[in-house]
């Protein structure tokens, strides 16, 4: 045990000595793994939340069928409710449609303005639910199908251009993040490869008194370690920081936006996991940058 903490004491007194010779390069290690990490960590919340807002949709998908004039909602409903993919429907009158409606226009008589209009102009309509989001295409196309519907909606759309923008924010994401990655292992090798070279005669020195090359040049792969896990704890602190900020000002705007508010929260799961992530892949960058510096010297 005594042995094992001597050589533990030994290797981070040589890693502290190495992060200190290594000067303003540590920093520009470390601020090139904080900018990969920072927006690798905005694209991967970002894609979460994108997924989430989609099951979100997905869930509270539903079909609106308007009627044609005449029509009744209740002559209807039973008919659409013996649908295998329907699970429940709702059915809205022309009038109780006609009512709200002049509510929400802020307009002062109903009786005015029915007669203003010469009648409500209005038909009745059902709110469909399909048992499932992947239900609701073929529920739609069969609702335009039957006699007395006029019109069939859904924000099938909606979720397409949703997908769409996910799936294409993830591939300029992997590209970015690809770029990025390759500049912070290039960095972090220079900055082991000049910490190696400012330490070389020390290095000679040990290598004359029979140290093995594994265990001198250890400190450096530790070293790019380091810059990695200290980028990534900084670059979590940015990303935890501009979530709450944007959280935070959509919860101050209009009820759409209250939504998005909402659906921009990440699940405890995923709170815990995106840390975890940019650590270990900024420990990994690390770790690659320093193995390839220190690749070259252990050869000599």
């Amino acid at each position: 045990m005594l042995r094992f903490l001597t050589k533990l004491e030994y290797l981070c007194r040589e890693t502290v000595l190495g992060l200190k010779r290594g000067g303003w390069m540590n920093w520009a290690a470390i601020s090139t793994v904080t900018v990969l990490l920072f927006l690798f960590g905005v694209s991967l919340q970002a894609s979460w939340q994108l997924e989430g807002l989609l099951n979100q949709f997905g869930s509270q998908l539903e079909v609106s069928v308007y009627l044609e004039t005449g029509v009744s909602a209740d002559t209807l409903k039973p008919v659409i409710e013996r649908l295998p993919s329907v699970a429940s429907v709702e059915g809205t009158s022309k009038e109780e449609a006609w009512s709200q409606l002049v509510k929400e226009l802020g307009l002062s008589s109903l009786k005015d303005a029915t007669q203003q209009l010469e009648g409500n102009p209005l038909v009745d309509e059902l709110k469909v639910k399909a048992t499932s989001s992947a239900q609701v295409p073929a529920l739609a196309q069969t609702l335009k199908q039957l006699q007395g519907i006029e019109t069939v909606q859904y924000v099938d759309e909606a979720v397409q251009r949703i997908a769409q923008l996910n799936r294409g924010f993830n591939w300029i994401s992997v590209m970015v993040t690809g770029l990025l990655t390759v500049t912070a292992i290039a960095v972090i090798s220079t900055t082991i490869r000049l910490i190696v070279l400012a330490r070389r005669r020390e290095i000679e020195v040990m290598q004359l008194v029979g140290a093995t090359r594994g265990w001198i040049y250890l400190p450096f792969v530790l070293q790019g370690v380091t810059f990695g896990v200290v980028g990534a704890a900084i670059a979590g602190g940015m990303v935890y920081g501009v979530h709450r900020a944007i959280a935070h000002a959509l919860s101050q705007q209009a009820d759409f936006l209250q939504f998005l508010a909402q659906s921009v929260q990440l699940k405890p799961f995923d709170v815990i996991l995106l840390p975890i992530i940019l650590l270990t892949f900024g420990a990994s960058v690390g770790l690659m940058g320093s193995l390839f510096a220190v690749h070259r010297f252990a050869k000599l």
